[in-house]
């Protein structure tokens, strides 16, 4: 008998709809959307709102340093609790805590008692429920949408944060300075009930079941460690993104004294960041149809190398609109860049290690920005904007070279090659 006509009829699998037509991702989407506005806006106004009080660079820097340091702290236990726990249940609590935490900033300013040791407390929690929040989202990506779809979804996100980015130094500038410095931490507060809400209407479960069984949490912490650290493509791009976050969680406060330096105010520095985030739209528009036609290698090292390239100009620059055109340009890389290696990275792992690897990975790539922040806060406070800007300029130098030199990422496979555990 002929084999072949033993065989059954293959099964044709149903087009998967657009994402954008997708309810749990949409629901998912818009939440983020809304509450991302609003953590722009204060990321935007905090340290202006801090200069304020203290003129102090330091303090501003301190303050950011302590919004990043939960990730180097917590993200390892995180990322394990994440893989066992239910991970809608606490990203409704993540941000229902983060409204409370920050409405209280208005509160203690309309009382009279808003002080730096209360603003550093607040970056603290804020960046605390962040970290548990973000990988808990993360993991659960997998499960809201499709594998194939991950590059969309990715570069959706991205258009629609670059739009988010777009804007909030805008409102938040304008709410600062023309109506109240406490406006944009009050749209923050709001901002975060409308993503508990979206996130109640999502009727899909963000993870798969997981087996009854004893828990270990050193162990799993160890499993995600060596996943990722067997994979060494994974491995680079987590230490090459934690340079990347370096460079970038000191460079906004430069970019903020550099423009002070020529005598912007709060609404013109949020014209400025507006201006550098239009970059970062055309970027998320047109990085999913980039990521299609260029190599992994190509992606990545062309988006590396054109920030070293441009990041000293800013020093050169002979107003704030010039160095708002700048960042634009610089912006329009990161959008390519993470829809690159984030679809890559959750194409790879298998859905009961998501949490794990991905706190392990993010521990690296992100753990960088509470040093990095307090480096920028430090090298300003003792040798001044231009000679900050040239030190971070040079680091980025060394990032590019290694980028454009390492072997795992000039020989990267396609995303649609890979397979979970792969």
């Amino acid at each position: 008998m002929d084999v072949a006509a033993t065989e059954p009829p293959a099964v044709r699998e149903a087009p998967l709809r657009p994402i954008w037509r997708q309810r749990n991702y949409m629901l998912l989407w818009s939440g983020q959307v809304v509450s991302s506005l609003g953590s722009g806006m204060t990321s935007f106004a905090l340290p202006l709102l801090i200069l304020a009080l203290t003129s102090s660079p330091l303090l501003a820097g301190v303050a950011s340093a302590l919004y990043a340091l939960p990730y180097p702290l917590f993200s390892l236990p995180v990322g394990a609790l994440m893989d066992r726990w239910n991970r809608k249940r606490v990203m409704i609590a993540c941000d229902a805590v983060r409204a409370l935490n920050i409405a209280t900033i208005p509160i203690a300013f309309a009382a009279g008692v808003l002080t730096m040791p209360q603003i550093c407390v607040n970056a603290f929690i804020e960046g605390s429920c962040f970290v548990v929040f973000n990988i808990a989202e993360v993991a659960a990506l997998s499960r809201v949408v499709h594998k194939t779809q991950l590059p969309a979804a990715a570069a959706q996100n991205e258009a629609a944060f670059g739009l988010v980015g777009l804007l909030s130094p805008s409102i938040g500038g304008f709410l600062y300075k023309s109506i109240s410095p406490m406006f944009p931490f009050l749209f923050d507060a709001i901002s975060y009930g409308a993503s508990v809400f979206s996130l109640s209407l999502i009727n899909v479960k963000f993870q798969t079941e997981r087996p009854a069984q004893a828990h270990d949490l050193r162990a799993e912490i160890k499993e995600g460690l060596v996943w990722l650290w067997s994979r060494p493509l994974i491995r680079t791009m987590a230490f090459l993104t934690g340079g990347l976050n370096f460079i970038g969680s000191g460079s906004a406060l430069m970019i903020i004294l550099l423009a002070q330096r020529h005598g912007a105010d709060a609404r013109t520095i949020g014209l400025v960041f507006s201006i550098g985030a239009s970059g970062g739209v055309l970027g998320a528009v047109t990085a999913g149809r980039l990521a299609r036609r260029l190599s992994f290698s190509q992606a990545i090292i062309g988006s590396v190398w054109i920030s070293v390239l441009l990041f000293p100009l800013v020093l050169v620059a002979p107003n704030v609109f010039v160095i708002g055109a700048i960042t634009a340009i610089m912006a329009t890389t990161g959008p390519l860049y993470n829809v690159v290696q984030f679809s890559y990275r959750l194409a790879l792992i298998p859905d009961h290690l998501q949490g794990r690897v991905n706190s392990a990975f993010r521990l690296i790539a992100w753990g960088s920005q509470p040093l990095g922040a307090a480096t920028a806060g430090v090298l300003l406070e003792r040798i001044g904007v231009t000679s900050s800007v040239c030190v971070f300029a040079a680091l980025l130098l060394l990032i590019g070279l290694v980028a454009a030199t390492n072997e795992q990422i000039r020989k990267a496979r396609p995303v649609a090659e890979l397979q979970p555990g792969g």
